[in-house]
């Protein structure tokens, strides 16, 4: 039998039309490398538009080099970053904040659906400073989180304005803000709370590996590029990194398209027989499912993955049919 990796995970879609053709488009004749481009200026005009913000933008190749490089560019060695306990950037990045970051810590905080929870943050906060441990010097937000929820615009501004009036900067993985935004989050509101860096995700929307680093704290921009290219990051022919963003964002694809796969879940979620372990916000359906479930689904050829708090994950793309959606949820019922 076929696996079918369909809901596997939102990054095992392929690219979304827009980008490709975007690709297409862009890769005829001769440009500056290295980001010097004019598609990639292009690109970056876009999502300063999206943002309404003027900040300098650079394209990487994974979240993880995205997060990594943006943490060390706002939390010195010898400090941590406070993050959600399940956030990528301490579950799942294989220590490359504190490798980019030169030991740089990370501090796991509590909190439902992977909000962080704003008095466990106070309590963090409120340590006092000791030269045996790594203070935090940066607060992590994600949005959406890892369970796809997503944070109010008031309830992050008030997180973020905690984190700096305690001297902290501020960092957003935004590797699904996409699905944030279709979600009803307004992007604007990242420059507006002070959010230092940001990182805006494409590859798991639905482009080709990209995703882009917004400096909305303008004083990190000098020799940012110096830290990509130390890190391997700084492409010499940006404008194929640059170019699926146009494609996304000229017109609207980039929020569309996260706004179907958002719909995807919920149908999705109408559709299982099994307890919904947390609310369906964006386009990720987490169930309440025994090993033995699992197992009689994975035999049936439809790939899950058991998620941090046991629960398992089903994950909606731009590319999930409402065929898809009806086929796995007759499957749920006949493995229930």
């Amino acid at each position: 039998m076929t696996a079918r990796f369909d809901f596997a995970s939102d990054v095992c879609a392929g690219a979304m039309p827009e980008t490709l053709e975007a690709l297409g488009r862009f890769n005829a004749g001769f440009a500056a490398g290295y980001g010097d481009d004019e598609v990639t200026a292009r690109a970056g005009d876009l999502i300063r538009r999206l943002l309404d913000a003027d900040a300098p933008v650079w394209f990487v190749s994974s979240g993880t080099a995205a997060n990594a490089l943006a943490l060390a560019a706002v939390c010195r060695p010898f400090e941590s970053v406070l993050a959600h306990r399940y956030s990528h950037v301490i579950v799942d990045e294989a220590g490359a904040p504190g490798l980019f970051g030169a030991g740089m810590g990370l501090i796991g905080l509590p909190g439902a659906v992977g909000l962080v929870d704003p008095s466990t943050l106070q309590a963090a906060l409120a340590r006092e400073d000791d030269p045996h441990w790594q203070p935090p010097g940066a607060l992590s937000l994600t949005n959406a989180t890892e369970f796809g929820a997503v944070y109010g615009v008031a309830e992050f501004e008030r997180l973020i304005g905690t984190a700096k009036s305690s001297g902290l900067k501020a960092h957003v993985d935004g590797a699904r803000l996409a699905n944030a935004v279709a979600a009803g989050f307004d992007a604007t509101a990242a420059a507006r709370a002070g959010v230092d860096i940001l990182v805006v995700g494409g590859s798991k929307v639905g482009a080709t590996p990209t995703e882009a680093v917004v400096l909305l704290d303008r004083t990190l921009e000098r020799r940012f590029g110096s830290r990509l290219k130390h890190a391997g990051q700084l492409a010499a022919k940006s404008r194929f990194l640059a170019a699926p963003w146009i494609g996304m964002l000229e017109n609207g694809a980039w929020i569309a398209r996260a706004a179907h796969a958002n719909a995807m879940a919920k149908r999705l979620a109408a559709l299982v027989p099994f307890p919904l372990a947390h609310p369906v916000t964006t386009n990720a359906v987490f169930l309440t499912m025994d090993e033995a479930a699992q197992q009689r689904l994975t035999g049936a050829g439809w790939i899950s993955s058991r998620f941090a708090d046991h629960s398992v994950r089903l994950m909606c793309s731009w590319a999930t049919t409402t065929e898809a959606v009806d086929e796995l949820g007759a499957a749920l019922q006949t493995v229930l």
